[in-house]
């Protein structure tokens, strides 16, 4: 049977009305009539009321499983029936129900009957199988309140309706007609449908393509894995929905693409899949279908552009912390200042001079206050790296009991402590005192906790973030102190280049030694006297009588990073999260090794993560050394490496190396090769495999993110919701093709190298582009579970009218149904 397209037949429902006007009777339950409205415009002659129970059916759950095909019968629907009316007879009682099957649409227009179903299932085999007046009554029924659950071909049935391409949230494309065996990513961990399934779930199924993709107008709740199969010429890349849900035109739809195989029904897993699905469509459980919706979520920019010649609002964004009563605490790295000039010349005292600021936003009073700013090494502009300069304030913490005692931690290179003969200076960590009243820092209260050498003739890699764990242990980052240049782009490696004799270009002496603190993680306990302690459990005590005793740091957790801007511990967990920038590379050389990976790291341990030696999940570079650094040597070996660079003072033998999370490249996420007899990979660009395809590379700037943690105590209506809880925030500097997801790890694998399981975009929730978040600098979540992200702006070492604090809300509401329209009240 052929019909007008939906948007064609607009007198439909009037049409309905009037056919059912008088023998459609009160609601069952005793609320207020959906009413199956006229278009606009419609003759007020046929705006006849169409009743339905609202809600519709009772504690008397029942589930309606119609199967009528425009085509031949499918064979899955007898297994399909067979399966809803077990899962409906098992399982709690709370969660029971009858299940009644038919093929005959007329019961989408007899409002009585219908009234007394919980939800509907589709079991369809696709087609036009609704004439207007059903597909009315279909309406109706979902503005009431109503339940829906599509399976498979159900989202090839009435093909000319918009309204119904809504209800089951997209379309079959061209899609593989074979059973192929494939793995799904389980990302919804709270819905009933999903919260009990395999994080890797790997099944037999026929598997559909999407002529659009819904993601962000739909809540997707498990995905394909396309890399685990052959989707064919409709595929649609790594976000390739399965199972979704959403509450539509007043009722519940889900719609799963998976059951298109009579096997799919005997599966226990995928049983307790549809269980889950019928619990909330019947109303016999909540469940939040809105948390990755993008229309959900409002990003606000909460400062305003600086005054002329005035950083009130915003220095050179470079960091930002909560406080436990909301305000945010934000740094500027010491370049802002654009009315004095930059001083390159090392024989003026005035030599990268800046002012590294600290802002206090008080988001009850929605106001900026500048609370106080440190004279830094590091405002000397752009240019090579043997002139520009990444230091100056680079990091900012509370302290556990900071709404008491006011402490702000600071990571910031003093003015005052360099050298302009020897081009060193210091990096301190600090203690101040925040006045809680007048959000003024007191200056001269500072207490230095640690400080260390670090050179400045050449940038780069400064690092710079910092946070407390559950224990009140501090982690601080700092990057490795190497030029980027002298080595093609590989591995920081070179011993050559040095300025009085400090090498620049070799990380081996920074990131690679035992006995250094730059390019490290450190792990330390503060002490209320403005000390500090060395908690048991980091990489090294300092006091190792290997090779001679005297070649560790005991505050090393982590080495073997490069440029650990962001770092996050989960107090939940303790488990700590790490990024950092890769080298130069474009492409991977057989010669040298692997192209830039940006890396991001779940860290639950103690340990070496490779730099400059290996990255990625263990991929080796070649060593170089004097006297030609041009001409590799052997490649490293990650399970036992050496630093046998001349300008090493720690250890040799190095701990082995912890492959990462997550790496990405420009060629894409999480690029691998084969491997020969000795483990080394082949680097052919044409041979690599690409582990982590959600990920895309280029001018990449890894920004690691926070772990959310949802508040259920809280009563903010701004915090985000509780999909998201667990979930560890990854992004990237540039908007773009680069990371902006949230992704979940398996707690079996995690800081094991093991890969995270699911990833979620974000891009529609925080936005890029150019009056977006283009230049995401770091990112928090408040207390009130809203997240603030700093964007830098549009130029380096200064600030700009775009750079800004921004603030993303959650205003979707609480999981539905609403507590009051549960069909069994004593449900949950």
């Amino acid at each position: 049977m052929h019909r007008a397209p939906h948007h064609r037949s607009k007198s439909r429902r009037a049409a309905a009305a009037a056919l059912l006007a008088g023998t459609l009777g009160a609601s069952l339950l005793g609320g207020n009539a959906a009413v199956a409205r006229p278009d606009p415009g419609e003759p007020t002659a046929t705006q006849t009321t169409l009743s339905m129970p609202s809600p519709p059916g009772g504690a008397n759950v029942r589930v309606l499983v119609f199967h009528a095909s425009a085509t031949e019968e499918s064979p899955t629907v007898d297994a399909g029936i067979a399966a809803i009316e077990q899962i409906g007879l098992s399982g709690p009682a709370a969660g029971r129900f009858r299940t009644e099957a038919t093929d005959d649409a007329s019961v989408f227009t007899n409002a009585r009957k219908l009234g007394r179903y919980n939800a509907v299932v589709f079991l369809t085999g696709g087609g036009d199988v609704l004439d207007p007046e059903q597909e009315a009554g279909l309406e109706a029924y979902m503005e009431a309140g109503g339940g829906f659950v599509g399976i498979h071909d159900a989202a090839r049935t009435e093909p000319y309706s918009d309204w119904f391409t809504g209800l089951v949230g997209a379309r079959p494309t061209t899609s593989p007609a074979t059973v192929q065996r494939a793995v799904v990513e389980v990302g919804d961990r709270r819905h009933p449908a999903t919260k009990s399934l395999p994080l890797n779930w790997k099944r037999p199924d026929k598997w559909l393509n999407w002529t659009v993709n819904p993601s962000g107008s739909v809540h997707t709740v498990a995905r394909v894995k396309e890399s685990s199969y052959q989707p064919g010429p409709g595929a649609g890349g790594w976000d390739h929905p399965v199972s979704w849900c959403r509450d539509y035109d007043g009722g519940r739809s889900f719609y799963t693409g998976m059951g298109g195989t009579v096997d799919s029904f005997a599966e226990t897993d995928f049983r307790e899949h549809l269980r889950g699905a019928l619990a909330w469509t019947t109303r016999t459980s909540r469940a939040d279908c809105k948390a990755t919706i993008a229309a959900n979520y409002t990003a606000e920019r909460v400062t305003q552009p600086n005054q002329p010649a005035q950083n009130d609002q915003i220095g050179e964004p470079h960091g930002l912390v909560a406080a436990p009563d909301g305000r945010i605490l934000y740094i500027g790295r010491g370049g802002a200042d654009s009315s004095k000039p930059v001083v390159t010349d090392w024989n003026n005292p005035d030599i990268g001079r800046g002012q590294g600021e600290i802002h206090v936003y008080d988001p009850k009073a929605k106001k900026v206050t500048l609370a106080g700013a440190l004279t830094v090494f590091g405002n000397k502009g752009g240019g090579d790296e043997l002139t520009k300069v990444e230091e100056g304030l680079l990091g900012i913490e509370l302290d556990p009991d900071f709404m008491t005692n006011g402490w702000v931690y600071l990571h910031y290179t003093p003015h005052s402590k360099i050298n302009r003969d020897t081009h060193m200076a210091q990096r301190y960590v600090s203690r101040f005192t925040l006045d809680l009243a007048t959000n003024t820092l007191d200056l001269a209260s500072e207490k230095v906790l640690l400080k260390w050498p670090v050179q400045i003739h050449s940038c780069c890699h400064a690092g710079g973030g910092m946070a407390f764990d559950s224990k009140g242990n501090l982690y601080i980052a700092t990057g490795d102190n190497n030029s980027s240049g002298f080595s093609g782009g590989y591995s920081g490696n070179n011993p050559e280049p040095n300025f009085k004799g400090v090498s620049f270009a070799d990380a081996r002496r920074t990131a690679g030694s035992t006995n250094n603190l730059n390019g490290k993680i450190l792990r330390i306990h503060p002490e209320g006297d403005g000390t500090y302690t060395l908690p048991e459990g980091n990489l090294f005590t300092g006091k190792e009588p290997d090779e001679g005793g005297g070649k560790t740091r005991g505050e090393i957790y982590v080495m073997g990073v490069r440029n650990p801007a962001r770092i996050f511990v989960d107090k939940t967990t303790d488990i700590l999260y790490a990024g950092w920038v890769g080298p130069d590379a474009g492409s991977p050389s057989t010669t040298w090794g692997p192209a830039k990976y940006d890396t991001f790291a779940a860290i639950t341990r103690a340990g070496n993560h490779g730099w400059p030696y290996c990255m990625g999940n263990n991929q080796p570079y070649r060593d170089r050394n004097l006297p030609d650094p041009s001409k590799p040597l052997g490649w490293y070996d990650c399970a036992k490496p050496k630093n046998e660079s001349p300008n090493n003072d720690g250890l040799v033998n190095l701990p082995p190396v912890t492959p990462n999370t997550i790496w990405y490249s420009p060629q894409g996420g999480g690029p691998d090769y084969p491997r020969d007899a000795a483990g080394i990979p082949s680097y052919k660009v044409e041979e690599q495999k690409l582990l982590l395809p959600w990920l895309k590379g280029g001018g990449q700037a890894t920004m690691n993110g926070p772990v959310y943690r949802y508040d259920e105590a809280s009563d903010s209506t701004s915090k985000w919701p509780s999909y998201w809880d667990g979930k560890w925030f990854v992004g990237d500097f540039y908007d773009g093709d680069q990371p902006r997801h949230a992704v979940l790890t398996d707690p079996k694998t995690v800081g094991k190298g093991g890969l995270p399981v699911h990833a979620e975009s974000l891009k529609k929730i925080i936005p890029g582009g150019t009056n977006g978040i283009r230049n995401l600098m770091d990112w928090k979540f408040a207390p009130d579970g809203s997240l603030y992200v700093l964007d830098y702006g549009r130029g380096f070492f200064t600030s700009d009218a775009k750079s800004a604090l921004w603030r993303v809300t959650y205003k979707g509401g609480e999981a539905t149904p609403a507590a009051d329209q549960l069909a069994r009240k004593a449900a949950q």
